[in-house]
């Protein structure tokens, strides 16, 4: 059980860190656009991964380091690409009841839940190596354990991010709520990129 607790709580302090997956599962909740698929995209892709670094992946990783670069690169450009559209919205912002990013359908939605979780480098440092890293020091069975309470804490995360958010509802009623939303998305996004592109 000591396992379970300490894959919890290190999951969890990974995975509540702001960044593009969060901002995004926020942004749909608020809307209340397709929150059970982004919600199960976000945890399913956890479960993978986490999976994966504890079966040993992280070291193929570690021992690859070109397939980063790919993804480094191919991540950036994603990341400035849509830092670039919220920058765009923030500019002409919209009410709740015009359903901000309304016209998106659901393969829209879920591809770009699938984009900002895949390419994204820091999904494979925190969760394949950190996280795989972490859990091989505890051995058989212990190490799936860890990764029980890891995955755990992703559902926990996502659920309440993604059904709490509601309570934001009223606030983002306003167009200028959306307008620092985005505007916060917008800088959180092209930061990231640009830091993918300066530690190539």
């Amino acid at each position: 059980m000591s396992l379970v607790v300490a894959g919890f709580v290190t999951g969890l302090s990974l995975i509540v860190a702001i960044g593009a997956q969060n901002a995004f599962v926020l942004r749909m909740a608020i809307a209340r656009r397709y929150v059970l698929p982004v919600i199960a995209i976000c945890v399913l892709s956890d479960a993978i991964l986490i999976t994966a670094g504890i079966a040993g992946i992280a070291t193929i990783l570690d021992r690859a380091p070109g397939a980063i670069d790919v993804i480094r690169w191919t991540g950036a450009a994603f990341l400035i690409c849509y830092g670039l559209f919220a920058a765009r919205r923030a500019l002409k912002p919209s009410a709740l009841s015009a359903a901000p990013g309304g016209a998106v359908t659901i393969g829209a939605a879920l591809l770009t839940c699938l984009a900002l979780t895949w390419l994204n480098p820091h999904t494979y440092l925190d969760t394949v190596l950190m996280l795989g890293s972490v859990a091989n020091h505890y051995g058989d069975p212990g190490r799936w354990w860890f990764g029980a309470g890891a995955i755990t804490a992703s559902i926990v995360w996502f659920t309440a991010l993604g059904y709490g958010a509601r309570y934001l509802r009223a606030w983002f009623a306003k167009p200028s709520s959306w307008r620092i939303l985005d505007g916060g998305v917008a800088v959180l996004m092209l930061g990231l990129g640009a830091g993918l592109v300066a530690s190539a």
